[in-house]
């Protein structure tokens, strides 16, 4: 039975000697990984950002008429070039006309009023210098001639109405522009009370193009310039992005910043503006709007170098005996996702794994490509 034992025991330490052995000749037969490296440097790099963004007319005016009346004549059409001061619509004159009439024939016989009373008046004065009249019939006599007065200031007033409701008949346009829809035609009862306007017009030489950013994008712009008004003479030229993809040929540059944050989305609005001598952009329309934002003398590294853990990222150094070490790195929250601009973290020099970093492990050998 020891011997039983004997055997057992040093065949158990032959079988541990071959395992090690095994072992120690798999370890040394494992290669080193491969993983390309970089230096870390500097350099001036351009990201962009895009925006939703709704196109409107420099001026987007509802036309509504001053009088009540039958629409008689439609002198526009639908998307129409028009100047300031054209006709858009004509409302039936004859009744304005009729009352400008009436109210002409009221101003004559006002002024033959004021002039009876005008003699009356005189006369009396003459008859009470004489002694002839009391001063009550005198008096009497001037309210007469203040009261022709009185009727011949409220009938020019009636007069000049008549002729301003007699002009609103014919509708012009207030401002250079495109003519919108026309939803009432010919025959059309309108009034100044209507809900709808009878057209739209779009001064549309250049294009008001709205975008938002939200609040924290606008603190740090802010800091960055020194303001907001600061920061929008330092923005750069934008580019307008179609609906169909394509980008608007001419540049467009940021005019104004909201200084009221919209509760309900935490936004402010951005008005930029755009030309538009070719009539490309119409009002109501949408697109994006793309902000360069350049990045001078940073350090940048790819994507690939980066290992991203909810919302940290690392990156891993490669030190002088070849053994990666996990490194948290700070990175500027605008990205094309293909590279990050570092803000803490790495210097200038220092070596990492340039591609691979999310096969790695925090102390593993590598063999860095050159």
């Amino acid at each position: 039975m020891k011997m039983n034992l004997k055997y057992m025991n040093l065949f158990g330490i032959m079988v541990a000697c071959m395992l090690t052995s095994c072992g120690n000749k798999s370890q040394q037969q494992m290669p080193t990984a491969n993983f390309e490296t970089m230096k870390v440097t500097t350099k001036d790099i351009t990201m962009t950002t895009r925006y939703s963004a709704t196109i409107r007319g420099r001026q987007d005016i509802d036309i509504l008429p001053q009088v009540s009346g039958t629409l008689t004549k439609l002198c526009v059409t639908e998307g129409q070039e028009v100047k300031t001061g054209q006709t858009l619509f004509i409302i039936d004159q004859v009744p304005y006309e009729a009352a400008l009439n009436t109210a002409l024939a009221a101003l004559e016989s006002a002024k033959a009023q004021l002039a009876t009373a005008q003699l009356e008046y005189d006369s009396k004065k003459q008859l009470f210098d004489q002694s002839v009249v009391s001063e009550f019939d005198l008096q009497k006599a001037n309210n007469s001639l203040l009261t022709a007065k009185a009727t011949l200031s409220q009938c020019q007033a009636q007069v000049l109405n008549a002729r301003n409701n007699l002009s609103y008949t014919v509708v012009k346009s207030p401002s250079n522009g495109i003519v919108g829809t026309l939803p009432f035609r010919q025959g059309a009862l309108v009034s100044p009370s209507m809900p709808q306007p009878l057209t739209t017009v779009s001064d549309n030489h250049q294009m008001y193009v709205y975008f938002s950013i939200n609040e924290i994008q606008l603190l740090n712009i802010a800091r960055e310039n020194g303001g907001a008004e600061a920061a929008i003479k330092a923005m750069p030229e934008i580019t307008l992005q179609l609906v169909d993809g394509s980008e608007y040929k001419y540049k467009g540059k940021v005019e104004s910043i909201s200084g009221v944050v919209d509760r309900s989305t935490g936004t402010v609005q951005v008005r930029s503006v755009f030309e538009n001598p070719d009539k490309l952009l119409h009002s109501g329309s949408t697109g994006y709007v793309i902000i360069p934002t350049v990045f001078k003398d940073k350090i940048v590294i790819p994507a690939t170098a980066t290992v991203q853990i909810q919302d940290k990222f690392k990156v891993y150094m490669v030190d002088k005996n070849n053994i990666a070490h996990e490194q948290l790195v700070v990175t500027e929250a605008l990205t094309n996702g293909k590279e990050y601009v570092i803000k803490e973290g790495l210097k200038v020099g220092d070596l990492i794994v340039a591609e691979g970093a999310g096969m790695l492990k925090d102390g593993q050998d590598i063999k860095p490509n050159k």
